[in-house]
This record gives C-alpha cells, structure tokens and sequence, in this order.
C-alpha cells in the first residue's frame, strides 16, 4: 500500500516554457531549452576544467549559474553571450514555469487520500514560489532540494531524506519523474517508481492521475 508519493519537479510536476517570444527565430529553440532542463547530461559539452563543476551544479547556486552559461555558449549550439544571459534568467523565473493540467489536481486527490507528498528535486534554488503562483504549495507536504540537503539525485540519501520527512517507509513510497537514471534512484532504498515523459504542457493532459490511478490512489 502506498502512503507516500515523491515527485520529481522539471518535466513531472511542471515544463519551463519560457513564453513564444523565448528564441522565437532560433531553430535550436527547442535543443536549448533541453539542455536547460536536462536531469541527466554528461559534461562532454564543456571545457574540461568545468566536467567537475557540472557534476555538483545542482549543489550551489553561482555553480549552476557559470556552468549554464559556459553550456549556453561554448555547446555545439551555442548562443551569444547577452542571449545566455536572458535564457538562464528566464529558467530561473517562477513565471516561466507551467504546470500539467493534472499537477494540481494530482496532489489535491493526494492530499484528499491522506497521502503525504514530498517534491524531491536537483536544483539551486526555492521552487516553493511556483507552486505558490498555482496554489500548490500548502499540498506539499516537504520539498526535499538538493542545494539545501548537499545531496543530488540518484544519491540514494536524497530519497531517504524525503521518506524520512514524510513519515513514510520507503516501501511504501512511490517516486514519480521523468528520468529514469535521476528519479530511478529512488528504487536503491526500496521505493517503487514510475516514469511519466517530460512533454510539453500541451501534449501531457493526465499522466499524473494516470501513474496514481493506476496503484490505487
């Protein structure tokens, strides 16, 4: 039985989609907004001095900050100097992050069950104010972030945390995101998983209620 679930963040909870006007004319518009978003990645895209950088970006927001922006402008599609700036300050925006149409309603139906919720995410900043923006924030039981824990997805330690906060045993917690290398991770401390794609908004309309429908919840 289920009695908690983990959610992953970017491309599960919520898509950055930076608004039409984001690289508009720029053919490789969609390759960067990958590259932005990118749970897994290697650092062949970058200088060699920065593979270790890379690896911990998601400790320390100056880190991330440099790194992204080498990738911006140093990758195989690579963009202006000024370009880079505007495209991380636009991923780091709450309002350029949107929710799937079942986000809310997903974590409601939790919160209806009893079920607690933790959001378990790499990254270098609060994200609490994009759920706030959607009033999703008080349906979150813990955000369990890597900046602030020291720990990065698949580290097992992160997911440990996250049940530990929820009051829940791994085995009977599910965590669902969209990779299966990062979010996968969480199988190593006994959670089962379940993956769901990071599509845009438009093309994912119920893969949440889907993922808890189908284990009871």
């Amino acid at each position: 039985m289920i009695e908690g679930v983990l959610f992953d963040y970017s491309g599960t909870l919520f898509h950055l989609e930076p608004g039409p006007d984001c690289l508009a004319e720029d053919p490789r518009r969609d390759e960067l907004l990958a590259l932005l978003t990118a749970s897994t990645r290697s650092a062949d895209h970058l200088p060699a001095e920065l593979a270790e950088d890379w690896a911990r970006r998601d400790l320390d927001p100056e880190t991330h900050r440099s790194v992204y922006l080498a990738a911006l402008t140093t990758s195989d599609i690579p963009v202006a100097p000024d370009v880079a700036e505007a495209l991380y300050e636009r991923m780091t925006d709450p309002a350029s992050w949107v929710p799937y149409p079942d986000t809310v309603p997903a974590l409601r139906r939790l919160r209806a069950a009893g079920v607690r919720v933790a959001v378990v995410s790499n990254i270098p900043w609060d994200i609490r104010e994009v759920f706030a923006r959607h009033d999703a924030e008080d349906l979150v039981d813990e955000f369990v972030l890597s900046y602030v824990e020291g720990v990065m997805k698949p580290d097992g330690k992160i997911f440990t945390v996250a049940c530990q906060r929820i009051g829940v045993e791994p085995e009977r917690a599910l965590m669902v995101g969209d990779s299966l290398e990062a979010d996968g991770g969480a199988t190593a401390i006994g959670c089962a998983f379940a993956p769901v794609e990071p599509l845009d908004v438009a093309d994912r309309p119920d893969a949440l209620l889907s993922v808890l429908s189908a284990r009871g919840l």
